[in-house]
This record gives structure tokens, sequence and C-alpha cells, in this order.
């Protein structure tokens, strides 16, 4: 009798997963026509951690329409940016037993426009992701061109974002399955970037381990090296996943706006798709390829 009820607490946890997405994961991901008042945004998709695509979001922002690989390198071509390089797109991603971080390299943005066209080329895959408001600090020319938050969702969170961050990378460019302790807005200008997003049931199905932290390191021959962080204590991170996402634990009320340029964008929790807008992703588990737990809104 006793393995006859193990066998059905078994299953049940098996189920459990379907049978959350059944009660709080929507099928697809609804569509706003317009922003949300901050009370229904907070209310109605912050709170409950699930997604949303909002339409006429920024329209109103220069960068839609101004925004392009010309443009960029007429304005801010010269202008050096950090980039992350890494030999197959994968950044900040397990490699064994190891946690490896891109390398880092100063670069022209113009020469980051001539790998994307093609009209240049450089070892491995390009990435401008950094993370620390790099769009004030590296390009505060472009800034004239949106503004420096979304107020709806600045009233609704309570504060204005930590940073502002600028993307832009080759189709190639991937992030690993990770979680974010912040609220994110982002905002895909041009190209597509694609999400998987895990719902919070998914938790205990998902690998967590501890790996040593390395770092890529590119030779004068064009070739990667993994190279240890021995000086860094082990890390703990959440095992590769397929694509693009993001998740948030939101431990606390506080957001990020992330700008991406000609990056391949979908967005989607699971099976759904968003072309050019602003997305939001806001959980308090684990994320999916690259950031949420819970279905995910977002705004075109």
């Amino acid at each position: 009798m006793a393995e006859v009820a193990l066998d059905a607490v078994r299953r049940e946890l098996r189920e459990f997963p379907a049978a959350v997405r059944e009660l709080s994961v929507p099928l697809s991901v609804p569509y706003l026509d317009e922003p949300p008042t901050p009370l229904h945004f907070y209310r109605d998709w912050v709170c409950p951690n699930r997604p949303c695509i909002i339409r006429n979001a920024l329209k109103h922002w220069p960068a839609l329409q101004k925004w392009s690989l010309p443009y960029l390198r007429t304005t801010v071509g010269s202008t050096e940016v950090s980039v992350a390089i890494t030999p197959d797109g994968y950044a900040d991603v397990v490699r064994g037993d190891r946690f490896v971080m891109p390398a880092e390299h100063r670069l022209p943005l113009s020469h980051v426009l001539d790998v994307l066209e093609g009209r240049a080329q450089h070892p491995g895959v390009l990435y401008v992701q950094k993370q620390c408001s790099n769009l004030p600090t590296e390009l505060p020319q472009l800034l004239p061109d949106l503004e420096p938050h979304v107020p709806w969702a600045s009233e609704a969170l309570g504060k204005m974002p930590d940073a502002v961050n600028f993307w832009l990378g080759e189709a190639a460019a991937v992030t690993s399955l990770h979680k974010d302790h912040y609220e994110n807005l982002y905002c895909v200008v041009s190209g597509e970037k694609y999400f998987l997003l895990h719902p919070p049931s998914d938790r205990p199905f998902i690998p967590y381990e501890i790996y040593t932290p390395a770092t890529y390191q590119l030779t004068e021959e064009g070739s990667f090296t993994m190279v240890d962080e021995e000086a860094m204590e082990k890390v703990s991170v959440w095992f590769q996943g397929p694509r693009e996402g993001k998740g948030c634990p939101g431990s606390r009320w506080t957001h990020w706006l992330q700008i991406w340029l000609s990056t391949p964008v979908t967005v989607r929790p699971r099976l759904f798709a968003v072309r050019c807008g602003l997305v939001r992703c806001s959980t308090c588990q684990p994320c999916g390829s690259t950031m949420s737990s819970s279905p995910m809104p977002a705004l075109l």
C-alpha cells in the first residue's frame, strides 16, 4: 500500500506543472492596444506575474524612426563600447564543470556594425550586452532619441530605472537560462529577440548546480581559451537554456530598461512570439532562457 501511495504522489507531482499552467499561465499572451495606467499595470501584470504585449507604447520615441545601422554609424560610430565576444554566441554559459563568461573588448561601434553588415570579420560572435547602464555612460549621444524611463511603469514600480542598457547583437547571440533580481522592461527597436519563459512550477525540474567561474580569452590567432577565475568563489547558476528570455525574483521593486537593436526577437512564455516592442518580464522564480519564470508581458 505504501508503494501505491508513493506512486500516486509521484504522479501528482509530475502532473503539477501542467495543472499550474492551466490555472495561471495563459495559452496565448494577451495584447493591449495602449499602455495601461500605473494602477492597472501593477494590479493586472506585475502582481500576478503574467505576460502581456502592449501595442503603441513607444511610438512617440524618435528612436523607433531614427535608429538604423547607418544612423548609428553616423551618430556614434567612432565611440568605443564594451563588447562581449564568445566562440559560439553563448554568453555566461555552462561548459562542463565551468561557468564561462564572455571575453570583453573595447571596440568602436562602427566595427561592430561592419561585422553585422558583413563588411568585416571578427573572431567569434559579438554582442553589446552590458548591464550597467551602458546607454547613458557609453552612448549618451543617443539619449535624446528616447525617454530615460517609461513613466507609467516607473510610477507603478515606485522608482526610476536602476540601469538603462543598449544591446546590439548578431542573430547567433544567445543568453543562457538565468534569473534577474529586477523588474525588467524590454524595448526591441529593430530585429527579433526570442524569449523562453518558465513558470515558477518548473523550478523543481530545472537543474541547479555549483560551477567554477571561468572567462573566455581571445588569442592573437583568433581562437578561444577558457581561463579559470581562481581568485573567485564558486558560483551557483541555473543550467543553460536554449534561447533568450529573462526572469526576476523581485526581491525589491526596481527595474531596468533594456534597449536592443538588430537582435533576433521573438517573445514567448512557452509558445508566443512578439515582434519589435517593449517587453516586461516579472517573476519571482527562475526564468526561462535568459530571464523570466512566469508568463511575461510585452509592449509593441
